[in-house]
């Protein structure tokens, strides 16, 4: 395998067409922080991350993932990762520059197999942050994201091949085969997870609270706010976390979620679970059950922006 050039999760930015009841939803209700709002932008912190911002809302006809955004360490390896790329024929959104955004860097995008826009970016300034303290239920980190490919094996095999990602664990059910792949790009358990679906999109964004006093916190917040549960709260196998998965105003799932498992890279070997056991989905058995219903709004609306980079 090529050597690792990516590092970390930064943003996922989701394209909506009411920019403020989403904005409203994420600061007044999820605990993100408004910063850096520009005319038909939201770019929103998080409260315990350096991260200039981990969600970027824009406002378009068409609800999207606009792209997800990984760090690099460097701008050599930043422009070493998009010549790899390059040669191996995955089409470029643009070539390494200087980034507009929020906190500047150097950065890039692509495009991956299935036509979602990806970044990778080094030298972005680090957001003043804080620690956030005990009984907070508010993020402190963007943890992962999920996506839905109705090409999952490729998808995985693109993102191990051209990124270098490595899987964590796979869950497989008896009847349908294998339907989610965890992949990692540090110590953490993952950083996205490819999902078996009917089309490309959103399965869902996940947010890591302070601990589980806070996980449980938010959840009964959003709970007493009348905010659509999907599912939880519970704890899963693979990764070890807790869920509690809700709906964002425009039918996006989110995830709160804490204790997400760090794995020894040199010694880990990858699990298959299956997933028709319940304690494989939810360890303490407190979530309803994962039935139809849940699949569905998992399954979200299929992506208008494949193969299409965002304005901005």
């Amino acid at each position: 395998m090529p050597q690792r050039l990516i590092t970390h999760l930064r943003h996922v930015d989701l394209a909506v067409p009411d920019l403020r009841i989403q904005q409203d939803f994420f600061t007044s209700t999820w605990g993100l922080t408004a910063e850096h709002t520009d005319s038909g932008l939201a770019f929103l912190a998080a409260e315990g991350s350096p991260e200039q911002y981990v969600v970027r809302l824009r406002e378009a006809p068409d609800k999207r993932i606009d792209l997800i955004s990984f760090g690099a360490a460097s701008r050599t390896d930043v422009d070493t990762l998009a010549g790899s790329l390059a040669r191996d024929g995955v089409q470029l959104v643009h070539e390494p520059r200087d980034l507009q955004t929020p906190g500047g860097g150097y950065g890039f995008r692509f495009f991956d197999n299935e036509g979602r826009t990806i970044e990778v970016s080094s030298d972005v300034a680090v957001r003043r942050h804080r620690p956030v303290e005990a009984g907070e239920s508010i993020p402190v980190r963007l943890s992962h994201v999920v996506v839905n490919s109705a090409d999952p094996e490729g998808t995985v095999a693109f993102y191990e091949k051209h990124l270098s990602f490595a899987l964590s664990d796979t869950l497989m059910h008896p009847r349908m085969g294998n339907m989610m792949w965890f992949l990692r790009t540090n110590a953490w358990h993952h950083s996205m997870a490819i999902a078996r679906g009917p089309h490309a999109s959103l399965h869902h964004a996940s947010f890591e609270l302070r601990g589980i006093d806070e996980y449980m916190r938010g959840t009964g917040r959003l709970l007493r706010r009348g905010v659509e549960k999907i599912w939880g709260p519970g704890r899963h196998m693979a990764g070890n976390n807790t869920f509690s998965y809700f709906l964002d105003p425009h039918g996006n799932t989110v995830e709160y979620t804490t204790e997400l498992e760090t794995v020894d890279e040199d010694t880990w070997h990858p699990h298959l679970y299956d997933f028709s056991n319940p304690e494989v989905s939810d360890q303490w058995g407190t979530a309803n059950a994962m039935n139809e219903f849940v699949a569905r709004r998992s399954f979200n609306d299929p992506d208008k922006g494949l193969f299409v980079a965002p304005p901005v």
